[in-house]
Order: C-alpha cells, then sequence, then structure tokens
C-alpha cells in the first residue's frame, strides 16, 4: 500500500487530518443520481446528467467556507498523574471556538488500549465559545502510560462536510494499586477492623510505652486505674499503653508464576499489593521502620526501610509498575539476599502461594537460619476453585476422582503446613476479599503480643 493510500485509509479511520465527505452529502449524492438515472429514461440527456451532479458538488465546496479553520480551535486534555487501578476518573477536554461558525463535532482520545473507551463523542459547539467536553475512563491494568493524539472532527454549516484535524497532545499518567482500603484504615484503623467483625486487639497487661490517660470504660484492666488522676478528677482514669515503636517491618512481594492466577478482582499479585500498602500504611503509621523486597527468578525491587508517611509514597512508586513473571520463583536466592541487607531483627511478612512455597526445602533450611534473627509470617489467597471441588458432592465417576484429587491436595497443604509451623514458621491463607483485613489484623495482633 502507497503512503498516499495509507494516509486515506488512515483519514477514514479516525487517525489522519483531512476533509471527509458526510453522510449527508452521500446520501444527496445517492438520491440525486438515481432521480436523474431515472429521468434519462424520460429523455434526459448523460451530459445534463453530469453538469447537474459537478453543480451540486461545487456548490457543496462553498459550505466548506462556513466551518472553522484549524488554527480557530485550541484543545487542552485535564487528567490526573496518578489513576487507581479500577476506579473511575474523568478525563476533560477545553475547546475553544473563536470562529463565528457553530459546528458538531465526534472525538476520539488517544487512550491506551487497557483503559475504557467511551469514544466517539459527540457533541455541539457554539460560535465564539469555550466548551469543557468530559468523559469517564477506568484503567485496568498497572503501570505508566503515554496518552496520545487527540482525534477530533468537526462538520461545515450544512453538515455535508467533515473537517478532521489530529492533536499531538501529550500526558504521561501513572496506573497505581486500589487505594481504596489503605485510605479506609488511615481514617479509621478501629472502623475498618470493625467492620469486618474484628478489633485491634489488645496487648498484654503493663507491656508497651505509656500513651496517655483516658476515662475507664467497662473491660480496661483494673490494674492500669491512675488513682492519683482519679483522685484529683472525682472520675476513675486509667493509663493506656500502645506497643513500642521503632520496629522493622519487611514485606517480601512474590511476582512469580503463580501470583498470576486470576481472581474475581485481578490477579493474587494485585490483591497481595493493595494488602501490603496498607500493611506499610499501618505499619508507618505508628512509627516503624519499613522495607519492601519484590522478587520472582531475581529481585527486581529492593526498598530500604525508613519510617514516616512520607516512605509510603516511596514504597508506592517503586512498586506500582510489577507485574507477574513466566518464571518460578527463586525463594533460596531472596531469603539469601534478604540474610545480607536486613541485619536489624524484623517482621518478614511474606505474600505468595502457601501450596508453591511449601515445595520449597532448601527455603526451609534457610529459614530456621533466619528465624534466630528475624520473625517469619507468611500470607497467601485461598485457592477457592480448590475447595469447590473439594466440597461438591461426587455424582459421576469422573466428580469423585476430581473431589478426591482435589482433597489429596488439601491434606497435603495441611500436613506440610502443621510440619513449617513447627519449626516456628507462621502461615495462614486468607480468601480474596479478606486479605487485606487478615494482614493488618494479624501485623496489629504480632506488635500487641510484643513478639518483636
Amino acid at each position: 500500500m502507497t503512503k498516499s493510500l495509507k494516509s486515506l485509509w488512515g483519514r477514514f479511520l479516525f487517525q489522519d487530518r483531512g476533509i471527509l465527505p458526510t453522510k449527508r452529502l452521500l446520501l444527496l449524492f445517492l438520491v440525486l443520481s438515481f432521480a436523474l438515472l431515472i429521468g434519462t429514461g424520460w429523455g434526459i440527456s448523460w451530459s445534463y446528467v453530469i453538469t447537474i451532479n459537478l453543480v451540486v458538488f461545487f456548490v457543496s465546496l462553498v459550505d466548506l467556507l462556513f466551518s472553522p479553520k484549524k488554527n480557530q480551535l485550541s484543545f487542552h486534555r485535564t487528567v490526573a498523574d496518578e489513576l487507581e487501578r479500577g476506579i473511575t476518573y474523568q478525563v476533560k477536554i477545553v475547546v475553544k471556538n473563536t470562529s463565528s461558525y457553530a459546528f458538531t463535532y465526534r472525538m476520539i482520545d488517544g487512550l491506551p488500549q487497557s483503559f475504557k473507551r467511551p469514544f466517539p463523542l459527540v457533541g455541539k459547539i457554539p460560535k465564539e465559545a469555550t466548551m469543557e467536553i468530559s468523559y469517564d475512563t477506568i484503567a485496568t491494568e498497572r503501570g505508566k502510560y503515554e496518552i496520545g493524539n487527540l482525534y477530533f472532527r468537526y462538520t461545515s454549516l450544512l453538515g455535508l462536510w467533515e473537517k478532521q484535524t489530529t492533536l499531538g497532545i501529550e500526558d504521561s499518567v501513572k496506573v497505581i494499586p486500589d487505594l481504596t482500603e489503605t485510605k479506609q484504615y488511615l481514617e479509621n484503623a478501629q472502623q475498618f477492623l470493625k467492620y469486618e467483625g474484628l478489633t485491634i486487639r489488645r496487648q498484654r497487661s503493663g507491656v508497651g510505652d505509656f500513651s496517655k490517660i483516658r476515662s475507664y470504660v467497662v473491660g480496661d484492666d483494673p490494674r492500669k486505674i491512675n488513682w492519683r488522676q482519679t483522685a484529683k478528677l472525682q472520675e476513675v482514669m486509667t493509663n493506656e499503653y500502645e506497643p513500642e515503636h521503632g520496629k522493622y517491618i519487611t514485606i517480601l512481594l512474590d511476582c512469580g508464576r503463580m501470583m498470576g492466577a486470576e481472581l474475581k478482582n485481578g490477579n493474587r499479585l494485585e490483591r497481595s499489593l493493595e494488602a501490603a500498602l496498607t500493611v506499610t500504611a499501618a505499619a508507618l503509621q505508628k512509627g516503624d521502620y519499613v522495607s519492601v523486597l519484590a522478587f520472582s527468578k531475581e529481585i527486581k525491587v529492593f526498598v530500604p526501610p525508613a519510617k514516616g508517611m512520607a516512605h509510603l509514597q516511596t514504597i508506592l512508586q517503586a512498586i506500582y509498575h510489577l507485574q507477574v513473571d513466566a518464571a518460578e520463583s527463586n525463594y533460596a536466592a531472596v531469603l539469601q539476599y534478604l540474610e545480607m541487607v536486613q541485619k536489624k531483627r524484623s517482621l518478614l511478612l511474606l505474600f505468595s502461594d502457601v501450596r508453591t512455597f511449601l515445595h520449597e526445602e532448601s527455603a526451609l533450611i534457610l529459614l530456621k537460619r533466619l528465624r534466630q534473627r528475624h520473625l517469619f509470617f507468611m500470607i497467601g489467597i485461598e485457592d477457592q476453585t480448590l475447595i469447590k471441588r473439594a466440597c461438591e458432592e461426587p455424582g459421576t465417576v469422573q466428580t469423585a476422582m476430581v473431589k478426591s484429587i482435589a482433597q489429596q491436595q488439601l491434606l497435603f497443604k495441611k500436613r506440610e503446613k502443621s510440619k513449617w509451623e513447627k519449626q516456628g514458621l507462621q502461615m495462614i491463607e486468607a480468601r480474596e476479599e479478606k486479605l487485606v483485613i487478615a494482614a493488618v489484623s494479624h501485623y496489629i495482633d504480632i506488635m500487641n503480643q510484643n513478639l518483636l
């Protein structure tokens, strides 16, 4: 295909500059030609038919004069720099028409294919006016994207011709994990956990740093009553303690092949990232040091430990683009690397697939050595398909075989987990929708018990 033909084809595909006939003009010529064709049977000459068509064509060209020139239109796009995955955002296009002609338009914005694309947008812009065109979009895949050209078509006064212009408006956006649950926790940690039937657990009596004096409520430990303040205020007051701050939390994110298993909302890695960021926010809010290590076959990202809520943004920018690799995870390599970079005692919180991890005998040997210095805790997502197959009624021979294999897998997992837990290496599995709650709840429980 020659360059000119490619340009013409792109023009019809809304991908080039130029002038195109509208459906109205084509219909006009179709009706006119059909009428003149019938007229030839009544003695109308072909020269007359051709002349009439040429006259109509040149009259239609006059209609082009009553449409804005391209330099009389200006465009500006407004879009957020960061979009959360799965959340609806509004994109605004401001169109300024400085000409004395109103027109109708069709518009396609250059969003990436992974975005929701509600195009083409249609509407009308008055003469000498500025109008804001807005539309909603949803980003479904994390990463950094470029929003490219804006394709804009507008009609002449009678709507016989359509001008098309392509504008190189470049915008860069980052699609980050869904932070809805992280924001809910930061707004009210207790209400966030109570929503799922959980409460922030109390630490052991007398353990932790003194926090404040408050009014005594039913259920408080009578041994913590502050008798001096009680006598002064004539009201029972109690001391409140909180866990010691400044602990080290190391979050391990598995990006191996098994983390690509699809769930109701994204895959395992998506949900693990959201849970990891919520745990990070909880730890930083309490004054702990947080580091993050993402890996698959090799180390992908390592964020050194730091504290303060500003560190949450550092971690977010480092891991928002992580994707699942096709390779198997190398647990031995990451544990050896961790032994070199994390010298201080910390909570190792691993987000991975439990069944895959249980087959790593070499990892068990390394974890036994790490356990002497660190506290290990692993959390994964339940395989609902496996559980469903194990609970099915065996109506046929095939169903019975599938059920027995599923039960065998569950028994193997239970047996292996028990072996690891006897070595002091704790691991749990949670439902997809409960993963964030489970991760934050167990972190708070560990901190409140001062196990670090």
